[in-house]
Order: structure tokens, then sequence, then C-alpha cells
């Protein structure tokens, strides 16, 4: 038999330790665009019509939705003269003209980030270059930034695969654009790939992937070798949520799963004296991090350790109407 120092008292609870990650959760483009939404109810008053989910969080949308807001597919889902928001993840340049033509008042919640890849597309495509965008297909972003310009004018490319397979016009007149939410490293494969077959290849001035979704890749990659399993708070439709369970297996962390909120976690995994990793998407609020903690610390003697691999401080401003 151990000695008493290591008999454990009737009745308490496992130890458990959890490492969250820093940053997690909102960027400044998601907390503009909820803002954006906030304000025009507001402002206006209900209802205030937004295309598709303003951000990829179902737990945000459902709060949106009390408080007057309208979430829709497509324009004609809205009244004629309704008030609309476009989501953060942008929108093709029909829609903006669609809701002019139908005389829609709209504002745009397009993350600045995302915004500044549209900018570049037209750049490279007004200097005579075709269009390489990296990113996943069907996902909004994409949608949108491909609407930018001409059809045919982008091709999409998702994997070192399609890179080998793609045959451009001109290789000499060849430029490259990122989704914002994509795995680094498996960017920097597609970018080197696409590099050595066509070298005269343009990039952006600075890289499309946005400074969130980079910090909170770096931020899993800390915590994911000490991590016999990492929890990932997010959306299965959240790109930079996915991508970051990804990050994490590849890391080494035993497992990693995705989970919308504490009571997707399947406790039956746990052990006692274990080490779990904590973080959560750019479109997952901090209240469901405390929710799943407030969860473990329930049925665990909990140790918190965060850890911080940056400070972010990037704030953007909403529309000046609604200022």
């Amino acid at each position: 038999m151990g000695s008493a120092a290591h008999i454990r008292e009737a009745g308490a609870k496992p130890r458990l330790t959890l490492l969250l990650a820093a940053p997690r959760g909102f960027c400044a483009g998601v907390d503009r665009a909820i803002r954006i939404v906030e304000l025009a109810l507001q402002k206006f008053g209900p209802p205030i019509y937004v295309r598709h989910e303003i951000v990829h969080n179902r737990f945000v949308v459902e709060r949106l939705e009390r408080m007057g807001a309208v979430f829709i597919d497509e324009l004609d889902q809205a009244p004629a003269e309704a008030r609309v928001i476009f989501s953060a993840h942008g929108v093709p340049k029909s829609v903006p003209a669609e809701a002019q033509r139908r005389n829609l008042y709209y504002l745009d919640a397009t993350c600045p980030l995302v915004s500044k890849v549209h900018v570049e597309a037209g750049r490279h495509f007004n200097a005579g270059r075709e269009i390489v965008l990296i990113g996943h297909a069907g996902h909004p972003e994409v949608e949108g930034t491909i609407g930018q310009l001409p059809s045919g004018a982008v091709s999409l490319i998702e994997t070192v695969a399609d890179v080998e397979t793609f045959t451009p016009r001109d290789p000499a007149k060849l430029a490259y654009i990122t989704q914002t939410t994509l795995s680094v490293d498996d960017t920097a494969e597609i970018v080197s790939a696409l590099r050595r077959r066509f070298p005269l290849i343009s990039g952006p001035h600075k890289e499309d992937i946005c400074y969130a979704t980079t910090n909170r890749q770096e931020a899993v990659k800390a915590i994911a070798p000490r991590a016999d399993v990492v929890f990932v708070i997010g959306a299965p439709n959240s790109s930079n949520s996915m991508r970051l369970v990804e990050v994490a297996k590849r890391a080494g962390a035993r497992d990693a799963r995705l989970i919308q909120r504490a009571a997707d976690i399947d406790w039956s995994i746990f052990h006692a004296d274990e080490t779990v990793g904590l973080t959560a998407g750019a479109s997952a609020p901090e209240v469901l991090m405390e929710e799943v903690i407030g969860a473990f610390r329930e049925r665990y003697d909990i140790a918190l350790d965060e850890v911080v691999v940056t400070q972010e401080n990037v704030e953007f401003n909403v529309p000046r109407a609604l200022m």
C-alpha cells in the first residue's frame, strides 16, 4: 500500500493541467464585424439583414438573432429598401451591385485584411497578370475574392498536387494571393512549389495569411507537445479553427479535437494527471472558453497554465455611418 502522501482523499477530484494557448479567440476583424451588427441594431432598430453568418460561430449568430438580426443566404431574401450587412468573409462585387440595384442600404463588415487581398488581386489583374488563389473551394472568403474579378481571371489552388498540374497562360505574368485563414505551414509548401515551377511569380508585399491566424497557430504549436489532447473551440465551417486542429496534431499533441462548446467534450477519454491544451478559433468568443474551463473545474482539480507567444493590440474602426 502507498504512503499516506500518495493516497487521495475519498471523493477528491483527480488532478488535471489545462494549458491555455494565447492569443486565442476573437481577432480584430471578427470583433469589428460583430460590433457593426450590434451598432446597426442600436442605430436603426431591428430587423437588420445579414448576408451569410457574420462570422462562423453559431453561439455568436444566435445571440445576434435574439437581438434582431436576420441571417439570409442571398440578398433576394431581404425585402426592398431593407438594411443589409455583408459578412466578415467578404463578398463578390456582384453583391453590392445587386444591393444598389434593389435600393438596399448596406454596410460592409468584410475584414480589412480580406479587403487587402481583394486590392492585391485587382492590382495584379490591372498589371496583366494571371492570378492563382491558394485557398479552400467553397469557402465564402474564396468565393468573395474570386468574385472581385471577371470570370477566369483567378485559378484556385488547394494543394501542392494542384500546383504540379496547373498550366498558366504565361509563366512570366503570374501572381499568387492566399485566403487569410490557411495553415501557415501548408501554405508555405504550396508557395514553395509555385516558386519552384514558376520562378517569376509575383507574391504579396506582406503575407496574406492574417496576423491572428498566424499567432493562434504559433500558440497551439507551443502547447501541443505537452498536451495529451488539445481542444479547439470553434465551428466545423470555420477554416481557421479546423486548421488549428491540424496544426495541433502535427505539432505533437497525441490527440486534437474540435468542439463547439463544453457539451461536446467526451469525458471518457480522460485519465488523472493528464495535460489538456485549450484554444479557440478567431470567431469563438471567450465566454465559450470560460464555459469549457468551468466544465473541467467541476470534474477535476485543475491547474491553469497560460502559454503566451505574443500580445495582440490590433483594432479596426467600424464604418463612419455607425460612429
